[in-house]
């Protein structure tokens, strides 16, 4: 983004107290230099006295223009003749040069919340996202004259910004030491908050959290992606049961040897092994085998 040309700075103002005091006392006297001329019987006199009641009165009420009404959480960006003079963020009534315009800005923290996006992620698969993104004005300059309209540059440069996060990572990793949309939600969010930052900075926009609200597979390939979940799932499980079924038997083996409780040849620890592994990994109940001779017959 270009380097901003207006930067935020404090505009002369005054508290709006004394100078609405100093209005009304000046509409009052007008009148009363009016209503004092009429009175009057000398012509000269009178059209005098009525003509400087009339331009006190006008001198005072185009002064009271200069009166703002400042609520907190708002600031009033205010311009001489189209060039910048300055802000004014001091909530209450404040005073500053009649002829100047003062345009309303809201600072208060502020939500955007995206449609759901339907873009390929890293492998080239469909998937559907949405983000909300809190933020809020920081510098009223910049958001006034940097950009036309900030509300909508926020707005499509958060899209855009989650758009490219989505096509920079995968919605599920083949590699374990690879980020996802889905099993690295935090460090995703982080890097969109950077780059949404760095989007929205020439605005004079903060952000202030970044966060997905919606992540999923297009309707298209949804049912594809849960039979390969399933399945990775179905083997992650059989390989932690075969892990423990190993783990055991080696444990029973070695209890058997150490105390001497039977002594077993290669042959009758294989088909004890594959006993065991049976038992322990099966998906039903073992059926026992009662077996009234030997193992060799």
């Amino acid at each position: 983004m270009p380097a901003p040309r207006v930067r935020e700075n404090p505009a002369h103002s005054i508290g709006g107290g004394l100078a609405l005091l100093l209005g009304l006392l000046g509409l009052v006297a007008g009148v009363a230099l009016i209503v004092l001329g009429a009175t009057l019987s000398s012509a000269g006199l009178k059209a005098a006295l009525i003509v400087i009641g009339v331009l006190l009165g006008i001198a005072a009420f185009f002064a009271m223009c200069g009166l703002n009404m400042v609520a907190p959480g708002e600031a009033r960006v205010v311009q001489l003749f189209g060039r910048y003079r300055g802000t004014i963020r001091t909530d209450g009534l404040r005073w500053v040069n009649p002829l100047t315009s003062r345009t309303k800005i809201s600072t208060r923290v502020r939500n955007h919340e995206t449609a759901v996006l339907k873009v390929n992620d890293a492998y080239g698969n469909p998937i559907e996202l949405a983000a909300v993104v809190v933020w809020k004005v920081e510098d009223t300059a910049q958001a006034m004259f940097e950009v036309d309209d900030f509300l909508e540059f926020v707005s499509t440069q958060t899209e855009a910004a989650v758009r490219h996060i989505a096509i920079e990572y995968p919605y599920d990793a083949h590699e374990e030491t690879g980020l996802s949309l889905r099993g690295n939600a935090e460090e995703i969010t982080e890097k969109l908050a950077v780059e949404l930052h760095a989007r929205v900075e020439a605005a004079g926009v903060h952000i202030i959290e970044s966060r997905f609200t919606h992540l999923a597979y297009a309707p298209e390939i949804a049912s594809a992606m849960l039979q390969r979940q399933q399945a990775g799932a179905v083997v992650a499980a059989r390989r932690l049961i075969v892990d423990g079924a190993v783990g055991m038997v080696e444990a029973a083996l070695t209890r058997l040897t150490e105390q001497d409780i039977v002594e077993l040849d290669s042959e009758r620890k294989a088909a004890m092994v594959s006993n065991l592994l049976v038992v322990l990994c099966g998906d039903r109940a073992a059926q026992p085998v009662v077996n009234t001779g030997t193992l060799y017959q």
